[in-house]
């Protein structure tokens, strides 16, 4: 419980914004106009949320200056946003207007501010559909001005640093909503600090278990850990200084997720995944030779430790999209164990700590100053040109923009010789499209590296293509299936939606006609029903239809004698959500089997779920993505007359959580009960005489546990199988986990 102190929490805050200043000054010397400013900002948010209190009970005033603080901290942010930092919140909880703080600070200022403002509000809405219109919103005012997206980074890290205060079902909510969106735009940017920081926090409240479990297996070998790092580091040193160089080094060890995404995609242990540990090396030379200083380091790297020649990445030749540059390489070090050495320039290290930022505020701070190939600059055009041009719903612009947040990029060349990044997955359509529109309209397929490829041909990094174009090709709907960009996408659409305006008049006479003769007769609502029926947004398109036969009257006709669209019908709950793709895990086994198995789940009573006690009347049921049981932390959501329940760290519910908070329910397991739950685990093993048999004792004699089934399929000397078995809870799962590993011959055990 937070007690009261007026007299300390007021030294506290003078401690913090003192402390802020100096930051400040670190970064960017102040003049005296931006103390002022700086000051004159504190001095109104103070006043304002005077007498205000966070959840915890802490003065509010201490929020924006935490977020003010890592605005600066972690990402080197300048005077005008730590004065929007400290306002962000006036406008929105208090009586102060915009218009107020635009006389006292600008416009500028103002605009950044109201951008902050309209992010705020967009998760406090409640239909999906709105809050993907105000996101959009949110997009335009971030591709006005970068502060926006840089300071609501840095007030949802504080959020949710403080979230221990909230109660359960917002802890969720909000760490949903900061994976849906905050980390997918943080990873963009390359602000990996921050984006490291919030998936951790966003585990511990969606997947406690692991996180607590995960975290404590890195404590308990902290000490093993800084002296295998000091042993590896010595000998690296004594060259480094033999050779003269100037550098600083440290290691670090791999975040809690990271650890943990990266044992559940390999399905390893934790001692078996390769970079726990890594050592940075920040060499301090000049500009002009710090490529070259660095591949030296790595020669003098690879000299003393034999390298993996499949962990070498080289982000400096070609650095990423959001300028991210360094050498990662993973030696085999002393004792057997892999260790990530990453070497890169103090300017290189700056980049990587601030991301596309870093340029940003470099040019910030250097008007004066020619920049080519603005990186900052090129990503808000991109944003600014799809949100002008694209012309599909919402919904779908929201999970297309967040989809291309984390897509990887490839590498090509023109005849001449001119680099062009892509998304990695472009097409030869993609590559004209992205050297020109009329390019792209024209285009009739490529040379690549002298061989001819159609249109459709997926292009792969460091390929070099020469388009083929001609005068006669036209576009047509399946080209769509063949790019991958927005441009291309935008381009194409616009094309034919100016072929499809020359049929409107002739499809809307011919449907009139169709529906005039029909007993249902002509009305906008029919119209309405046929558009629903095929699943088509607007008139045009349906006319467009009508006029080119793929609508006929019989299929007029139908449509109207049933008005479900037989297209939605085929959709699964989530598929939206999850980007048209069912969340259901296969194994690799035998899928009729496992199917037949699982679905068998559900046909038991999950009446041992409690519910908030205003959904008692709802029969609650176990979610067929995640498959739930007892001792899993779990959360509801209401679909109609039930209740969903989902494991909290589900990928299908973490979405629903950030875009319907109002269907939350709470939800946790009756104490004391005897049910059993039908549990699906997949195992890899070395294939050997005698496996099943030894799988089966464990399960049933060791554990005490019934089986439904086990299915195991050997090739090559490895067998993968499937076992489905009750248990009451996952204690009882766990526990059997463990065991199987400790079967002799088995890789790997996981529940699925």
């Amino acid at each position: 419980m937070y007690e009261i102190d007026e007299i300390h929490e007021a030294k506290v805050i003078e401690e913090k914004y003192q402390q802020l200043i100096a930051l400040c000054n670190n970064v960017h010397k102040l003049t005296t106009d931006e103390a002022d400013s700086i000051f004159r900002a504190f001095s109104i948010a103070r006043k304002a949320h005077s007498n205000v209190r966070r959840k915890s009970g802490e003065p509010y005033i201490l929020h924006p200056l935490e977020v003010a603080t890592i605005a600066v901290k972690d990402i080197g942010i300048g005077p005008v946003g730590v004065v929007c930092a400290l306002l962000h919140d006036v406008v929105e909880d208090t009586d102060i207007t915009l218009d107020e703080l635009r006389s006292v600070f600008g416009d500028r200022v103002a605009k950044i501010i109201d951008g902050l403002t309209k992010i705020s509000d967009v998760f406090d809405m409640q239909i999906q559909s709105v809050q993907a219109e105000n996101f959009k919103k949110i997009l335009l005012a971030m591709a006005d001005d970068v502060y926006v997206i840089l300071l609501k980074l840095c007030d949802r890290l504080h959020n949710m640093r403080t979230l221990d205060s909230m109660e359960n079902t917002k802890q969720l909510a909000i760490s949903s909503e900061t994976q849906f969106l905050y980390i997918p735009l943080a990873h963009r940017l390359g602000l990996y600090s921050i984006k490291s920081e919030l998936e951790d926090l966003c585990m511990k409240y969606t997947n406690p278990q692991e996180y607590f479990r995960i975290k404590a297996l890195i404590d308990d070998s902290k000490v093993d850990r800084d002296r295998y790092i000091d042993e590896v580091s010595l000998p690296i040193r004594e060259v480094l200084d033999a050779r003269g160089y100037k550098y600083t080094m440290s290691g670090r060890v791999k975040s809690i997720y990271s650890i943990w995404s990266k044992m559940v995609r390999k399905g390893v242990p934790f001692n078996e995944v390769y970079d726990v540990f890594a050592i940075r090396i920040i060499l301090n030379v000049p500009t002009e030779v710090e490529k070259e200083e660095c591949f030296r380091v790595y020669s003098i790297i690879a000299s003393m430790f034999r390298p993996n020649p499949e962990r070498f990445r080289d982000w400096i030749t070609t650095p990423k999209a959001n300028g991210y540059e360094s050498l990662h390489t993973t030696v085999m070090g002393h004792g057997g164990k892999w260790l990530e050495v990453q070497i890169r320039s103090k300017r290189m290290d700056e980049i990587a700590e601030k991301g596309m930022a870093a340029h940003f505020l470099y040019k910030e701070n250097h008007p004066e100053e020619e920049i080519h190939n603005d990186i900052v600059e090129n990503w808000l055009r991109q944003i600014r040109e799809n949100l002008d041009n694209s012309d599909k719903n919402a919904l779908d612009f929201v999970e297309d923009f967040k989809q291309s947040l984390y897509t990887k990029e490839i590498y090509l060349f023109t005849p001449k010789g001119y680099m062009i990044t892509l998304p990695a997955g472009s097409s030869v359509l993609d590559f004209a499209f992205a050297i020109h529109t009329e390019l792209g309209l024209s285009s009739m397929g490529a040379k690549v590296n002298s061989k001819v490829v159609p249109n459709g041909y997926i292009l792969r990094s460091g390929e070099q293509v020469q388009i083929l174009s001609s005068k006669k090709v036209q576009p047509s709907e399946e080209w769509l299936s063949f790019v991958k960009t927005t441009h291309a996408k935008i381009e194409i659409k616009k094309y034919l939606r100016e072929q499809k305006k020359t049929f409107r008049d002739e499809g809307e006479k011919k449907l009139h006609n169709i529906l005039s003769s029909l007993p249902q007769k002509d009305s906008a609502a029919n119209i309405e029903k046929i558009k629903k029926y095929f699943h088509i947004e607007d008139d045009l398109d349906l006319y467009y239809k009508v006029a080119s036969n793929e609508i006929t009257k019989n299929d007029v006709e139908r449509s109207l004698e049933d008005s479900k669209s037989p297209w939605l019908m085929l959709l699964s709950p989530f598929k939206s959500l999850l980007g048209g793709k069912d969340d259901t895990r296969k194994s690799n086994t035998d899928n009729t089997f496992s199917n037949t198995l699982l679905k068998e789940q559900y046909q038991y009573d999950f009446g041992n779920i409690l519910l908030d006690a205003k959904y008692g009347s709802l029969k609650p049921e176990p979610a067929k993505c995640c498959n739930p049981v007892p001792g899993d932390d779990v959360i509801g959501f209401v679909e109609n007359d039930r209740i969903v329940v989902h494991r909290t760290n589900c990928r299908a519910a973490i979405e629903e959580m950030a875009t319907h908070k109002n269907r939350i329910v709470k939800a946790k397991w009756r104490k004391g009960e005897d049910v059993s739950f039908l549990a699906a685990i997949e195992i890899t093993a070395i294939d050997r005489r005698g496996l099943l048999q030894d799988l089966t004792r464990v399960i049933s004699e060791e554990m005490y546990l019934n089986i439904r089934g086990i299915t195991i399929e050997g090739s090559e000397g490895v067998g993968k199988g499937l076992i489905m078995v009750y248990v009451s809870n996952l204690d009882d799962l766990n526990n059997l986990i463990q065991k199987l590993q400790n079967v002799d011959g088995i890789e790997n055990v996981k529940r699925i």
